[in-house]
Protein backbone atom coordinates (compact mmCIF):
# COMPACT_ATOMS: atom_id res chain seq x y z
CA UNK A 1 0.00 0.00 0.00
CA UNK A 2 1.49 3.30 -0.76
CA UNK A 3 2.11 6.04 1.98
CA UNK A 4 2.18 9.16 1.24
CA UNK A 5 2.98 11.08 4.64
CA UNK A 6 5.94 12.38 5.07
CA UNK A 7 7.84 15.12 7.87
CA UNK A 8 8.71 18.57 7.17
CA UNK A 9 9.32 20.85 10.55
CA UNK A 10 9.64 17.65 12.55
CA UNK A 11 5.89 17.38 11.92
CA UNK A 12 4.30 14.46 10.24
CA UNK A 13 1.92 15.13 7.17
CA UNK A 14 -0.71 12.98 5.73
CA UNK A 15 0.53 14.36 2.28
CA UNK A 16 3.36 16.34 1.17
CA UNK A 17 1.08 18.83 0.10
CA UNK A 18 0.76 22.36 2.04
CA UNK A 19 -1.39 25.34 1.22
CA UNK A 20 0.97 28.50 1.48
CA UNK A 21 0.07 31.10 2.97
CA UNK A 22 -2.56 33.54 0.78
CA UNK A 23 -6.17 34.85 1.16
CA UNK A 24 -7.08 31.26 1.45
CA UNK A 25 -6.03 30.00 4.09
CA UNK A 26 -7.95 33.05 6.11
CA UNK A 27 -10.98 31.57 7.85
CA UNK A 28 -11.84 28.42 9.78
CA UNK A 29 -13.93 27.21 6.66
CA UNK A 30 -11.65 27.50 3.68
CA UNK A 31 -9.28 25.44 6.15
CA UNK A 32 -11.59 23.15 6.93
CA UNK A 33 -12.20 22.37 3.08
CA UNK A 34 -8.16 22.47 2.24
CA UNK A 35 -8.20 19.46 4.49
CA UNK A 36 -11.19 17.45 3.38
CA UNK A 37 -9.44 17.57 0.10
CA UNK A 38 -6.15 16.36 1.44
CA UNK A 39 -3.64 18.76 2.52
CA UNK A 40 -1.11 17.91 4.57
CA UNK A 41 -0.65 20.85 6.85
CA UNK A 42 -1.52 24.96 5.98
CA UNK A 43 0.61 28.36 6.41
CA UNK A 44 -2.11 30.76 7.50
CA UNK A 45 -2.34 34.11 5.64
CA UNK A 46 0.78 36.05 6.82
CA UNK A 47 0.45 38.95 9.43
CA UNK A 48 2.88 41.90 8.07
CA UNK A 49 5.46 43.41 10.04
CA UNK A 50 3.98 46.79 9.59
CA UNK A 51 1.01 45.64 11.06
CA UNK A 52 1.60 44.08 14.23
CA UNK A 53 4.40 47.39 14.91
CA UNK A 54 1.17 49.75 14.86
CA UNK A 55 -1.24 47.80 16.84
CA UNK A 56 1.78 47.08 19.06
CA UNK A 57 2.35 50.81 19.16
CA UNK A 58 -1.17 51.69 19.69
CA UNK A 59 -1.56 48.90 22.67
CA UNK A 60 1.66 50.68 24.25
CA UNK A 61 -0.04 54.18 24.04
CA UNK A 62 -3.31 52.54 25.64
CA UNK A 63 -1.62 51.34 28.50
CA UNK A 64 0.58 54.26 28.88
CA UNK A 65 -2.39 56.11 30.30
CA UNK A 66 -3.06 53.86 32.95
CA UNK A 67 0.50 54.68 34.56
CA UNK A 68 4.11 53.67 33.58
CA UNK A 69 4.44 50.95 31.12
CA UNK A 70 6.51 48.09 32.01
CA UNK A 71 7.91 45.15 30.00
CA UNK A 72 6.12 42.47 32.24
CA UNK A 73 3.15 44.05 31.30
CA UNK A 74 3.00 42.27 28.19
CA UNK A 75 2.90 39.06 29.80
CA UNK A 76 -0.51 40.23 31.29
CA UNK A 77 -1.81 41.17 28.30
CA UNK A 78 -4.88 39.66 26.79
CA UNK A 79 -5.40 39.64 23.06
CA UNK A 80 -8.22 38.07 23.15
CA UNK A 81 -10.14 41.33 24.63
CA UNK A 82 -9.19 43.13 21.53
CA UNK A 83 -10.57 43.51 18.38
CA UNK A 84 -7.57 44.07 16.23
CA UNK A 85 -5.75 41.78 13.32
CA UNK A 86 -3.61 40.54 16.18
CA UNK A 87 -6.53 39.12 18.36
CA UNK A 88 -8.29 37.83 15.23
CA UNK A 89 -5.19 36.25 14.48
CA UNK A 90 -5.00 34.30 16.98
CA UNK A 91 -8.59 33.53 17.43
CA UNK A 92 -8.09 31.80 13.66
CA UNK A 93 -4.99 29.64 15.27
CA UNK A 94 -7.58 28.60 18.41
CA UNK A 95 -10.50 27.83 15.94
CA UNK A 96 -8.27 25.74 13.76
CA UNK A 97 -6.86 23.74 16.85
CA UNK A 98 -10.39 23.02 17.95
CA UNK A 99 -11.61 22.03 14.43
CA UNK A 100 -8.85 20.58 12.15
CA UNK A 101 -6.28 17.84 12.60
CA UNK A 102 -3.51 18.98 9.91
CA UNK A 103 -0.69 20.91 11.44
CA UNK A 104 -1.28 24.97 11.57
CA UNK A 105 1.24 27.42 10.85
CA UNK A 106 1.49 30.66 11.37
CA UNK A 107 3.28 33.38 9.44
CA UNK A 108 4.44 36.67 9.46
CA UNK A 109 5.84 38.96 6.80
CA UNK A 110 8.94 40.49 8.16
CA UNK A 111 11.89 43.03 6.85
CA UNK A 112 13.48 43.40 10.18
CA UNK A 113 14.54 41.92 13.55
CA UNK A 114 12.19 44.36 15.49
CA UNK A 115 10.15 44.47 18.41
CA UNK A 116 7.02 42.02 16.35
CA UNK A 117 9.21 39.33 17.40
CA UNK A 118 8.12 39.65 20.80
CA UNK A 119 4.40 38.68 19.39
CA UNK A 120 5.80 35.45 17.68
CA UNK A 121 5.59 33.96 21.52
CA UNK A 122 1.64 34.55 21.37
CA UNK A 123 1.29 32.69 18.53
CA UNK A 124 2.88 29.30 19.84
CA UNK A 125 0.70 30.06 23.29
CA UNK A 126 -2.29 29.48 20.54
CA UNK A 127 -1.08 26.63 19.64
CA UNK A 128 0.31 27.09 16.18
CA UNK A 129 2.28 23.72 15.47
CA UNK A 130 5.34 25.92 13.69
CA UNK A 131 6.15 29.71 12.47
CA UNK A 132 7.04 30.45 9.14
CA UNK A 133 9.02 33.83 8.82
CA UNK A 134 8.31 35.21 5.08
CA UNK A 135 11.39 37.76 4.37
CA UNK A 136 12.32 39.38 1.44
CA UNK A 137 14.99 42.74 1.73
CA UNK A 138 14.74 43.84 -1.75
CA UNK A 139 18.12 45.09 -2.53
CA UNK A 140 17.28 48.69 -3.78
CA UNK A 141 18.52 50.54 -0.96
CA UNK A 142 21.88 51.85 -1.85
CA UNK A 143 22.79 53.29 0.96
CA UNK A 144 23.29 49.66 2.73
CA UNK A 145 25.26 46.66 1.78
CA UNK A 146 24.58 43.00 0.73
CA UNK A 147 26.18 42.55 3.92
CA UNK A 148 24.23 44.66 6.11
CA UNK A 149 21.24 43.19 4.32
CA UNK A 150 22.23 39.44 5.03
CA UNK A 151 22.96 40.17 8.96
CA UNK A 152 19.35 40.66 9.17
CA UNK A 153 18.23 37.30 8.30
CA UNK A 154 20.08 35.59 10.79
CA UNK A 155 19.30 38.38 13.41
CA UNK A 156 15.91 37.92 12.83
CA UNK A 157 16.38 33.95 13.15
CA UNK A 158 17.97 33.92 16.50
CA UNK A 159 15.66 36.07 17.80
CA UNK A 160 12.70 34.18 17.05
CA UNK A 161 14.57 30.82 17.82
CA UNK A 162 15.13 32.32 21.29
CA UNK A 163 11.63 33.55 21.64
CA UNK A 164 9.64 30.54 20.39
CA UNK A 165 10.23 26.61 21.13
CA UNK A 166 7.85 25.69 17.74
CA UNK A 167 9.84 24.58 14.71
CA UNK A 168 10.18 27.72 12.50
CA UNK A 169 11.10 28.16 8.91
CA UNK A 170 12.06 30.93 6.84
CA UNK A 171 10.99 30.91 3.20
CA UNK A 172 13.51 33.64 1.19
CA UNK A 173 13.63 34.60 -2.36
CA UNK A 174 16.68 33.64 -4.88
CA UNK A 175 17.83 37.85 -4.60
CA UNK A 176 21.55 36.63 -3.13
CA UNK A 177 24.81 37.78 -4.61
CA UNK A 178 25.89 34.12 -3.78
CA UNK A 179 22.42 32.01 -2.73
CA UNK A 180 23.71 28.61 -2.40
CA UNK A 181 26.05 29.44 0.48
CA UNK A 182 23.43 31.51 2.15
CA UNK A 183 21.17 28.79 2.01
CA UNK A 184 23.59 26.82 3.67
CA UNK A 185 24.71 29.38 6.42
CA UNK A 186 21.10 29.70 7.03
CA UNK A 187 20.41 26.44 7.71
CA UNK A 188 23.18 25.95 10.04
CA UNK A 189 21.27 28.66 12.43
CA UNK A 190 18.95 25.95 14.19
CA UNK A 191 16.53 26.83 11.60
CA UNK A 192 13.92 23.81 11.43
CA UNK A 193 13.21 24.65 7.58
CA UNK A 194 13.87 26.56 4.73
CA UNK A 195 11.00 27.73 1.79
CA UNK A 196 12.48 28.07 -1.58
CA UNK A 197 11.11 30.79 -2.64
CA UNK A 198 8.79 33.14 -1.58
CA UNK A 199 6.74 35.19 -4.91
CA UNK A 200 6.38 38.42 -4.03
CA UNK A 201 4.37 41.82 -5.81
CA UNK A 202 5.85 42.76 -8.96
CA UNK A 203 4.75 46.32 -10.40
CA UNK A 204 3.42 46.52 -14.03
CA UNK A 205 2.27 50.45 -15.86
CA UNK A 206 -0.82 50.94 -17.33
CA UNK A 207 -0.06 52.79 -20.16
CA UNK A 208 -3.03 54.25 -20.86
CA UNK A 209 -3.41 55.99 -17.37
CA UNK A 210 0.02 55.80 -16.55
CA UNK A 211 -0.59 54.20 -13.53
CA UNK A 212 1.52 51.64 -11.64
CA UNK A 213 -0.16 48.20 -11.20
CA UNK A 214 0.20 44.45 -9.73
CA UNK A 215 1.94 42.07 -12.23
CA UNK A 216 1.57 37.88 -12.68
CA UNK A 217 0.02 37.75 -9.15
CA UNK A 218 -0.53 34.17 -9.48
CA UNK A 219 2.07 31.99 -10.83
CA UNK A 220 2.58 29.43 -13.66
CA UNK A 221 4.13 26.06 -14.08
CA UNK A 222 6.60 27.83 -16.26
CA UNK A 223 7.71 29.61 -13.05
CA UNK A 224 8.52 25.93 -11.86
CA UNK A 225 12.34 25.60 -13.03
CA UNK A 226 14.15 27.69 -10.43
CA UNK A 227 12.71 26.66 -7.40
CA UNK A 228 13.17 23.14 -9.02
CA UNK A 229 16.88 23.81 -9.57
CA UNK A 230 17.77 24.82 -5.92
CA UNK A 231 15.73 22.43 -3.97
CA UNK A 232 17.82 19.53 -6.48
CA UNK A 233 21.12 21.53 -5.34
CA UNK A 234 20.57 22.25 -1.65
CA UNK A 235 19.09 18.56 -1.18
CA UNK A 236 21.63 17.05 1.31
CA UNK A 237 23.88 20.32 1.91
CA UNK A 238 21.79 21.67 4.38
CA UNK A 239 21.05 21.31 8.09
CA UNK A 240 17.12 21.70 7.53
CA UNK A 241 14.43 20.64 5.95
CA UNK A 242 13.60 22.09 2.30
CA UNK A 243 9.62 22.99 0.91
CA UNK A 244 9.36 24.02 -2.51
CA UNK A 245 7.32 26.87 -3.60
CA UNK A 246 6.12 28.76 -6.28
CA UNK A 247 4.85 26.80 -9.76
CA UNK A 248 3.59 23.81 -8.36
CA UNK A 249 0.46 23.32 -10.41
CA UNK A 250 -0.63 19.63 -10.77
CA UNK A 251 0.77 16.36 -9.44
CA UNK A 252 3.59 16.00 -12.18
CA UNK A 253 5.22 19.36 -10.17
CA UNK A 254 4.90 17.74 -7.01
CA UNK A 255 6.20 14.40 -7.87
CA UNK A 256 9.58 16.14 -9.62
CA UNK A 257 9.99 18.85 -6.39
CA UNK A 258 9.91 15.54 -4.13
CA UNK A 259 12.67 13.72 -6.67
CA UNK A 260 14.66 16.88 -6.70
CA UNK A 261 14.68 16.61 -2.70
CA UNK A 262 11.65 19.05 -1.29
CA UNK A 263 10.33 17.50 1.66
CA UNK A 264 7.04 18.97 1.21
CA UNK A 265 5.56 21.44 -1.34
CA UNK A 266 3.34 24.43 -1.01
CA UNK A 267 0.49 24.96 -3.57
CA UNK A 268 -1.44 28.31 -3.54
CA UNK A 269 -2.00 29.46 -6.96
CA UNK A 270 -3.45 26.00 -8.50
CA UNK A 271 -6.13 26.17 -5.69
CA UNK A 272 -7.16 29.84 -6.72
CA UNK A 273 -7.39 28.51 -10.26
CA UNK A 274 -9.24 24.82 -9.93
CA UNK A 275 -10.14 25.21 -6.03
CA UNK A 276 -9.07 23.18 -3.31
CA UNK A 277 -10.20 19.76 -5.17
CA UNK A 278 -6.84 19.94 -7.13
CA UNK A 279 -5.10 18.90 -3.73
CA UNK A 280 -6.70 15.70 -3.75
CA UNK A 281 -6.06 15.38 -7.55
CA UNK A 282 -2.37 15.38 -7.25
CA UNK A 283 -1.78 13.47 -4.29
CA UNK A 284 -3.90 10.88 -6.74
CA UNK A 285 -1.48 11.71 -8.90
CA UNK A 286 1.82 10.93 -6.59
CA UNK A 287 0.41 7.51 -5.33
CA UNK A 288 -0.70 6.27 -8.51
CA UNK A 289 3.06 7.37 -9.85
CA UNK A 290 4.34 5.62 -7.03
CA UNK A 291 2.22 2.49 -7.34
CA UNK A 292 3.34 2.72 -11.04
CA UNK A 293 7.20 2.97 -10.29
CA UNK A 294 6.98 0.70 -6.90
CA UNK A 295 7.61 2.71 -4.14
CA UNK A 296 5.60 2.54 -1.05
CA UNK A 297 6.98 5.50 0.41
CA UNK A 298 8.34 8.77 -0.24
CA UNK A 299 11.39 8.92 1.27
CA UNK A 300 12.32 5.73 -0.90
CA UNK A 301 12.67 8.63 -4.19
CA UNK A 302 13.11 11.90 -2.06
CA UNK A 303 16.07 13.56 -3.85
CA UNK A 304 16.72 10.64 -6.21
CA UNK A 305 17.49 13.41 -8.85
CA UNK A 306 18.93 16.08 -6.19
CA UNK A 307 22.40 16.85 -7.73
CA UNK A 308 24.72 15.30 -5.29
CA UNK A 309 23.41 12.00 -6.71
CA UNK A 310 23.82 12.63 -10.67
CA UNK A 311 26.20 11.60 -12.70
CA UNK A 312 26.34 15.01 -14.39
CA UNK A 313 26.17 17.55 -11.38
CA UNK A 314 26.35 19.95 -14.33
CA UNK A 315 23.10 19.92 -15.47
CA UNK A 316 22.19 21.87 -12.87
CA UNK A 317 24.13 24.40 -13.04
CA UNK A 318 24.26 25.46 -16.72
CA UNK A 319 23.31 28.88 -17.65
CA UNK A 320 23.46 28.98 -21.23
CA UNK A 321 21.26 27.03 -23.69
CA UNK A 322 24.47 25.82 -25.38
CA UNK A 323 23.09 23.41 -28.17
CA UNK A 324 19.64 23.15 -27.20
CA UNK A 325 19.08 25.98 -29.54
CA UNK A 326 22.06 26.39 -31.38
CA UNK A 327 21.62 28.06 -34.71
CA UNK A 328 17.76 28.33 -34.42
CA UNK A 329 17.29 31.92 -33.03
Amino acid sequence: MVDITTKYLGLKLKSPIIVGSCGLTNSLEDIQHHEANGAGAVVLKSLFEEEIILELEHSKAQMMQHGPLYPEIFDLFDYDTVEDSLSKYIYLIKDCKKNVKIPIIASINCVSADEWINFSKQLEDAGADALELNLFILPSDFTRSAEENERVYFEVIEKVKNTVNIPVALKISYFFSNLGTMIQRLSETGIDGLVLFNRFYNPDFNIDNLTVTAANILSNPSDLPISLRWIAIMAHRVKCDLAASTGVHDGTALIKQLLAGANAVQVVSAIYKNGSEVINEMNKELIEWMDKHHYSKIDEFRGKLAQVKSKNPAEYERAQFMKHFSGKF
